[in-house]
């Protein structure tokens, strides 16, 4: 069995699928939105003080991301599989925000408890799960896994 490559298009998926990759890339276009408006003050909030980059540059970057990202899983469900990666992979790295808000007693968006702040954690790796499982990911790094080294070319 040989390797997948990462770039070649991604086969059609269940509807089921589709339709979550849409939701979740509507989502983060959504929040990329909100990242430069309406809630700009909110996630300003939640930039770890360890970062060397002023607060303002990292929401509106990281908005930036969330838009690109957001629009890419919508409009190319061709190139989902590296979409979907770097979505997961986006999410990790974000992260540490939602850490430091927990440990720094942040309050926003109606996280005003340390309860609430700590049970939004167990969120994100969902997040990582949505990404990886809607855009077939999931199965390409499976693939990868148990694909045999010389079929794709590769030395042993």
């Amino acid at each position: 069995m040989s390797r997948p490559a990462l770039l070649e298009p991604a086969p059609p998926l269940s509807t089921a699928r589709t339709v979550a990759r849409v939701a979740l890339g509507a989502m983060l276009h959504f929040t990329g939105i909100s990242h430069q408006t309406f809630a700009r003050r909110e996630f300003i909030a939640q930039v770890p003080k360890s970062l060397p980059l002023s607060d303002d540059t990292v929401v509106l970057a990281s908005g930036v991301l969330e838009l690109l990202i957001g629009a890419s899983l919508i409009a190319l469900p061709r190139h989902r599989v590296p979409i979907g990666l770097g979505t997961a992979a986006f999410f990790i790295a974000i992260f540490p925000g939602n850490v430091a808000q927990y440990l720094n007693g942040v309050d926003a968006f109606g996280l005003d408890t340390d309860g609430k702040r700590l049970a939004r954690l167990f969120f994100q790796p969902l997040l990582v799960v949505w990404a990886l499982h809607s855009t077939g990911s999931w199965e390409w790094l499976r693939a990868q896994k148990h694909a045999s080294p010389t079929a794709s070319g590769e030395p042993r």
